[in-house]
């Protein structure tokens, strides 16, 4: 049997009683002077973002959209050897060579030349010069192995379109662990081939260290323009952990529009309702109606927090807004008529807070009232944004939270040999 392992990349794996246990992200192999390479066992992200090692001895079979494994498998943190390298992570866009000429790398196809003993036998290319749309230029050939020369050669610029097209239905959280699993020179090519939202989704949910070091390898207004695409107070939180004739620089190349939500919350401290909210709730006047209402929150780009509530205020309803004057919950739009005016569903018992209220109260607040998100107005009642609980549980969390190991321990699997 024959397995294209970009293929692979996101499919279920379960356990002998049928339960998933995670998904696949890589197929680790051993490179060899000659010979085809042995393929040592798979990738397998577990939930919360732990990607620990499956051996390929424990694979029990691979079926459309699904990989079941028998035994214990280990679930330490997957840790790549000197002599391992990763299909999807490493191999996919390399330029090689195949009959005297420079070609592609689109997949690769392992197969099971005995029992438990996988092999890389294929090579699937492209011939013809690679660039940003690989998959429609020139010809896909499969190619045996032996015909392919080039994959212990180092690439200073190994592209990542094909990479990418295998993680294409990642969430921003799946691809940023997949991105920090890869190794540095990889990551920032795959961080570069990214379009800005995306980039900027991504860098959302990486480590403040991977944000840097993308970040940094990105040119000044390359990097301006993924600020500019992340949410103000992604991009504030950022910008702070930079020098600060850094963090300057690229606020100065960033659109003065842009630019100002991210200044206005530099000026809160980090650990107050100013510095933690969001500038961009859903803000509509009273005379909206609770029609439009519900076409705001529906938007796709908008996260469950933030849709949960309107915010309701005098123009100008962009932060800072004219005179707050009240919320209406996503539950109240929905079982008043489309008509109704927003003016008339307000939440009288929702008291907004204040920009400089400390982190500890805010998280009483939400806690105290049951509440999802909490309006911030300042001094003269301007609504200067929302504290969502997503804002809250990144500042209560540990700074290193999504690169910490759980405690180690066995799914129905045997320890790495």
């Amino acid at each position: 049997m024959r397995i294209f392992i970009a293929r692979l990349a996101g499919t279920p794996v379960f356990d002998p009683a049928g339960d998933q246990i995670g998904r696949t992200r890589d197929v680790v192999v051993g490179l060899r002077a000659t010979g085809t390479p042995r393929v040592h066992g798979m990738v397998i992200e577990m939930q919360p973002r732990r990607r620990v090692f499956l051996p390929i001895t424990r694979v029990k079979s691979i079926e459309a959209g699904a990989i079941i494994f028998t035994g214990k498998i280990n679930t330490r943190r997957f840790e790549q050897r000197a002599t391992e390298t990763l299909v999807i992570g490493e191999m996919l866009d390399l330029t090689v060579r195949a009959g005297g000429e420079q070609v592609t790398v689109l997949d690769l196809a392992m197969e099971e030349i005995r029992p438990s003993d996988w092999r890389i036998t294929k090579v699937a290319v492209l011939r013809g010069a690679p660039g940003p749309r690989l998959r429609r230029r020139g010809e896909t050939h499969i190619l045996d192995w032996a015909e392919v020369s080039g994959f212990d050669v180092v690439q200073r610029d190994q592209g990542a379109a094909n990479l990418l097209a295998a993680f294409d239905s990642l969430r921003a959280a799946d691809l940023a662990s997949a991105l920090h699993g890869l190794p540095g020179k990889r990551r920032v090519e795959v961080a570069a081939a990214l379009d800005d939202e995306r980039l900027a989704d991504v860098l959302e949910e990486l480590p403040e260290s991977d944000q840097i070091d993308i970040l940094g390898k990105l040119n000044a207004d390359r990097a301006a323009d993924v600020l500019a695409a992340m949410s103000p107070d992604d991009a504030t939180d950022l910008l702070q952990d930079l020098p600060p004739a850094q963090a300057e620089a690229l606020l100065t190349l960033m659109e003065p529009r842009e630019a100002e939500p991210v200044r206005r919350l530099l000026t809160y401290p980090e650990d107050t309702a100013g510095g933690i909210m969001t500038t961009e709730p859903v803000i509509l006047p009273p005379t909206a109606t609770v029609a439009e209402a519900l076409a705001h929150v529906r938007q796709q780009d908008i996260i469950p927090a933030v849709a949960a509530q309107v915010y309701v205020t005098r123009p100008p309803t962009e932060t800072p807004t004219g005179r707050y004057l009240g919320v209406a919950h996503f539950q109240r739009l929905l079982r008043d008529p489309p008509s109704t005016l927003l003016g008339g569903v307000l939440d009288p018992s929702i008291d907004p807070i204040k920009p400089d209220l400390p982190l500890p109260e805010v998280t009483s607040y939400l806690a105290t009232y049951n509440l999802v998100a909490a309006p911030v107005v300042d001094e003269i009642g301007r609504l200067v944004g929302a504290v969502t609980v997503d804002d809250v549980l990144d500042h209560l969390l540990p700074e290193d939270w999504r690169e910490r190991a759980l405690p180690e321990g066995e799914v129905e699997g045997r320890a790495r040999g």
